[in-house]
């Protein structure tokens, strides 16, 4: 079923971990971040934004005084909350003149804040750290010049957020609208975690201490508002990112949630691996659903209505007995009423950890220990290989590998995986940020749903090399239009190429269309890794030169264009090189121009011998003119893009407007044959291969 909202704008929104006082280093990421994957309508700025005061610098660094005197522009409008560390002091005292707007585009909001955008978005924060004793011990509410919140800021939040307003209007759907908003938000932001966020959740944790760092007082405020998605910005010291499966709120028609931890943008980078993820994207649409949401296949049992209670942690309050079902030494209720006993607890008449009178270990027949902890349960079979690692030594419960987490939260995957829609080798395809962001954009979604409200069927399959159509390990692949193989790349004729070659006089024999491929699997070129990008470039461009004198010789002019898509299936990577006769290639430009512009295509120019972008430069359709200069087309999310458009184009151009699908071009293999080996023996006297 499709959920869909009663508000009309779907808008899109970048969060971000705590600044630590580098603004406008934040700010200029901010900007090529929107400039690339935009246009985003706001900005979120967990944490700590000014960062905790440094010896020498005052109350507030450069950075801090700058924007505050106006002098640092901010590209999007960015809200900005309370984190670690107390806010200095002129920051505050703008905010006590101005209400909260710090300078343009830059709003600070209170500990307890709750504010509604003009589309309808209600967002509430918390801002500030826990302590329980000052939790529970003050009457007052913490201010800004506190780095804490208290159970009077939590009070305050839930009345702003849950105080209802006058309704516009008296029909029964605005009463009832007016009713329904006051008590539940889209967005929460906290830099605290939840205390039970991660009950419930099978998302390996990047480190196993985030099980106990939450507060009880958030997951108070989430059970009461509801919201959509949930930011936090202080998992650890340094925060991790982390991302829990989305989870339903059954008794409000469905609802569904999801938290996201976010790492710091700003600090020091770390010493040992990569630094944290520090920003999420994603697309919500304001307003009621008027249809029940899909629940998301993969959403789990909701930690605030079915995790056994959790106290509020109050200081030196622990009664003798009590205990922490976390470490497993509370008593759980079984069938019938009867009380488990605990197996790190002492057994009738037994000694602490102790089995009970009569047991045996089934493993080693010892009567000292449950067969769980027995020492022969650690040890492999001989000849046994673990089969995540392929290491002797250990079982597979007990690799060290088998927990490992990836750059994006999910599981670290195998030596020798890269993930097909951005060539990393940190994260499997389905935790890949290109994916969970679908065709919108946004990075909210998460797996197997669209976040908003529309129904997704899952990522799509992802095409391995046996199966690509370009990957020469593939059985199937059209190995008879191969005509040249270096040690990087390989030069093959398509199926069903641009330029006829029956009844043609002149021209490149076999036609002259040919695609360059690099042998390894990744999507563009810009998704190469740069250790093995370089060698893959490099024969790539003497391809292109090899070609440029072959079509010189035969009276045409090379053009050569990529479709560089990061796609969830994960294409593989290609140049195609076209002949075009000399009298038109000074039109070739002209041509595309006209052509974007009539399918909203535009194009930057590329300097002559820039390197090639990486894969977080986004997807692109590249031409390089005859002249050798370059256009470029930066892939708008959620924007359509056809692969065909540069054969379409040239078709267009060369006056071949029925050879512009390759299909109405498929040849017989034997034609295809006679056409490759037509090619080859021209090709031969300049094959830079040879």
């Amino acid at each position: 079923m499709t959920s869909t909202t009663s508000s009309s704008a779907t808008l899109k929104i970048l969060t971000v971990g705590s600044a630590l006082g580098q603004i406008s280093d934040l700010f200029a990421k901010v900007k090529s971040i929107n400039a690339k994957h935009g246009k985003f309508d706001l900005v979120l700025c967990l944490g700590d934004f000014f960062g905790p005061v440094k010896e020498g610098e005052g109350e507030l660094n450069a950075d801090g005084l700058a924007m505050l005197e106006g002098q640092l522009e901010a590209p999007l409008p960015c809200y900005v909350m309370a984190g670690e560390h107390p806010i200095p002091q002129p920051v505050v005292d703008k905010f006590a003149k101005t209400g909260g707007e710090l300078c343009t585009n830059v709003f600070l909001l209170g500990k307890s804040a709750t504010f509604t955008t003009a589309e309808g978005l209600r967002i509430a924060c918390l801002g500030g750290t826990y302590d329980p004793n000052i939790y529970h011990g003050s009457e007052l509410p913490q201010g800004f010049t506190s780095p804490y919140f208290n159970s009077q800021t939590v009070s305050k939040l839930l009345s702003n957020a849950m105080t209802s307003s006058a309704p516009k209007g008296s029909s029964l759907a605005s009463i009832m609208a007016a009713a329904s908003s006051s008590s539940s938000v889209d967005i929460l932001l906290s830099h605290v975690w939840p205390s039970a966020i991660t009950e419930f959740s099978s998302a390996p944790l990047p480190s196993p201490a985030l099980s106990n760092i939450g507060a009880p007082p958030v997951d108070e405020i989430i059970s009461k508002l509801k919201p959509r998605y949930i930011f936090s910005s202080g998992g650890g010291q340094p925060p991790h990112f982390w991302e829990r499966e989305p989870f339903v709120w059954d008794e409000e028609g469905g609802r569904v949630s999801r938290f996201v931890g976010l790492g710091a943008f700003g600090g020091e980078p770390p010493a040992e691996g990569k630094k944290q993820r520090w920003f999420y994207a994603f697309s919500i649409a304001p307003g009621l659903p008027t249809a029940p949401p899909a629940r998301p296949p993969n959403a789990t049992q909701n930690p605030f209505t079915d995790a056994p209670a959790r106290r509020a942690k109050r200081p030196h309050d622990v009664e003798d007995g009590a205990a922490d079902y976390r470490w497993g030494t509370t008593a759980q209720s079984g069938a019938g009423g009867n009380k488990k006993r605990s197996r790190t607890g002492p057994g009738p008449g037994g000694e602490q950890g102790k089995p009970p009178e009569g047991y045996r270990c089934k493993r080693c027949d010892s009567t000292e220990h449950f067969i769980n902890d027995c020492p022969e349960r650690q040890k492999p079979p001989e000849g046994y290989v673990c089969k995540i690692c392929n290491v002797a030594g250990h079982l597979v419960r007990d690799c060290p590998t088998r927990h490992a987490v990836g750059d994006t939260g999910g599981r670290k995957p195998p030596p020798g995986y890269n993930c097909r829609a951005c060539a990393s080798e940190d994260h499997y395809l389905d935790d890949c940020p290109r994916v969970r962001a679908g065709p919108g954009g946004g990075g909210g979604g998460g797996r197997g749903d669209h976040g908003h409200g529309g129904r997704r069927r899952g990522p799509p399959r992802e095409i391995g090399p046996d199966e690509c159509w370009f990957c020469l390990s593939n059985p199937a692949l059209e190995k008879h239009l191969i005509v040249g193989i270096g040690s990087e790349c390989y030069l093959t004729l398509p199926k069903g190429q641009l330029l006829p070659t029956k009844d043609v006089e002149g021209g490149v024999p076999g036609g002259g269309h040919v695609l360059i491929v690099p042998i390894a699997h990744f999507p563009t070129y810009g998704s190469i890794p740069g250790e093995l990008r370089g060698p893959v470039v490099e024969e790539t461009e003497k391809f292109k030169t090899a070609l440029r004198a072959l079509y010189g010789k035969h009276g045409a002019s090379g053009v050569f264009f990529e479709v560089g898509r990061l796609s969830a299936k994960g294409g593989h990577a290609h140049v195609q090189a076209v002949p075009v006769p000399r009298a038109l290639a000074d039109g070739v430009e002209r041509a595309f121009r006209e052509a974007g512009e009539i399918g909203g295509i535009g194009f930057d120019e590329e300097e002559a011998g820039a390197p090639v972008p990486g894969a977080e430069a986004g997807s692109y359709f590249r031409v390089e003119l005859p002249d050798g200069r370059r256009l470029v087309h930066w892939m708008r999310e959620g924007v359509p893009f056809s692969v065909q458009f540069g054969r379409q184009v040239l078709a267009s151009h060369m006056k071949m407007d029925e050879r512009a699908d390759w299909k109405e071009c498929a040849q017989s293999n034997e034609e295809d044959t006679a056409d490759a080996q037509a090619f080859k023996a021209a090709f031969g006297p300049f094959d830079p291969t040879a």
